[in-house]
């Protein structure tokens, strides 16, 4: 199969001008991301978060957009204000989720609440009020749990290793369930370790990569673990162009895709970029805490050949490049994440 054909920014643009878009999470990371450039496109951009602080919601991520896009501090549990925001929009961004693997196994209700009880009550008000919305939906690759295989596709059988994982699954078979039976035009996209300006980096809740970025500004060693590990990365910018191209493409209708990132690397060898990348900084090597270790899944990379030839996306950005541009900005935007 030929790769299609990646639209042009400008005809993306094109789609989303004027157009009413909500984002759940849309102060977190890959939300305000994603706002950001929406509102340059001339959308009309509707942000739902909680603002919890052990999430990932952050108010300086949409420093300078605040009067360009309409904020709702709002937690996605609270299923009776749901309709009334989901009513009328073009597009919904559905990246509201727990995301903590550690936290789901001591705090499984509250994952539970939030990634599958919620999503539900999502879908019914799209089912009741606004049937025509399109909606793409933020996945994870710990589905996979341990690989058995890899790089790794979407055929590959799903044994997530942890709560969150397996709330995440029950959250996207919603999804596609409503696609297919109610006509629920969903896409959903499971993403690998994504990193970049406006990650989480005041604990590993989101990725460990945010608290080494902090300990290396902070001009603290950071601790790598094992250091044999196997992962990929996505930038966040790639990750944001992944979502607005699915959402404009009728083919990804109740498709799932993996997003992937440049050639995968160890853990070791991160390490030893970022420390390349910040002159002086260190890292330590430690055995995996036992703890981590029941939950780890071990070596990771995706395949995302189906996204690259049947949407056209890959990722543009190298990782020295997306670690470059993510310590530039923690050197000066620091003290507004810690």
């Amino acid at each position: 199969m030929n790769p299609a054909v990646n639209p042009s920014p400008e005809s993306l643009h094109h789609s989303y001008a004027g157009k009413n878009v909500l984002i759940t999470g849309g102060i977190g990371f890959i939300g305000s991301n994603m706002a950001r450039q929406l509102v340059q496109w001339d959308a009309k951009v509707t942000l739902v978060d909680s603002l919890i602080p052990e999430y990932g919601g952050n108010r300086r991520n949409i420093a300078g957009y605040e009067n360009r896009l309409k904020i709702c501090v709002t937690d996605v549990r609270d299923h009776a204000l749901l309709p009334e925001l989901v009513a009328g929009q073009d597009y919904l961004f559905n990246l509201a989720g727990q995301t903590s693997h550690v936290d789901s196994m001591t705090d499984p209700e509250t994952d539970l609440d939030i990634n599958c009880r919620a999503q539900l009550a999502i879908l019914e008000a799209c089912r009741k009020h606004n049937p025509g919305i399109r909606i793409v939906f933020a996945s994870t690759r710990q589905l996979y749990g341990r690989p058995e295989s890899l790089p790794v596709a979407e055929t590959h059988p799903l044994r997530p290793v942890d709560v969150n994982g397996i709330n995440k699954q029950a959250g996207e078979s919603f999804h596609l369930l409503y696609s297919q039976v109610h006509g629920i035009r969903s896409t959903v996209l499971r993403l690998t370790n994504t990193i970049g300006p406006r990650m989480r980096v005041k604990d590993a809740r989101q990725t460990f990569v945010g608290v080494w970025i902090r300990a290396l500004v902070e001009g603290r060693p950071f601790e790598v673990w094992d250091g044999t590990q196997l992962r990929d990365f996505t930038y966040v910018d790639d990750a944001v162009s992944a979502f607005l191209l699915a959402a404009t493409n009728d083919g990804a209708i109740g498709e799932v895709f993996n997003l992937g990132g440049p050639p995968p690397v160890t853990l070791l060898q991160l390490a030893e970029m970022l420390v390349q990348l910040q002159p002086g900084g260190q890292f330590v090597l430690k055995q995996f805490p036992f703890e981590r270790k029941k939950i780890d899944i071990g070596d990771y990379y995706a395949d995302f050949t189906r996204i690259e030839q049947r949407l056209g996306w890959r990722p543009h950005t190298t990782l020295r490049e997306a670690l470059a541009e993510t310590l530039a900005y923690y050197h000066t935007e620091l003290p507004h994440y810690v």
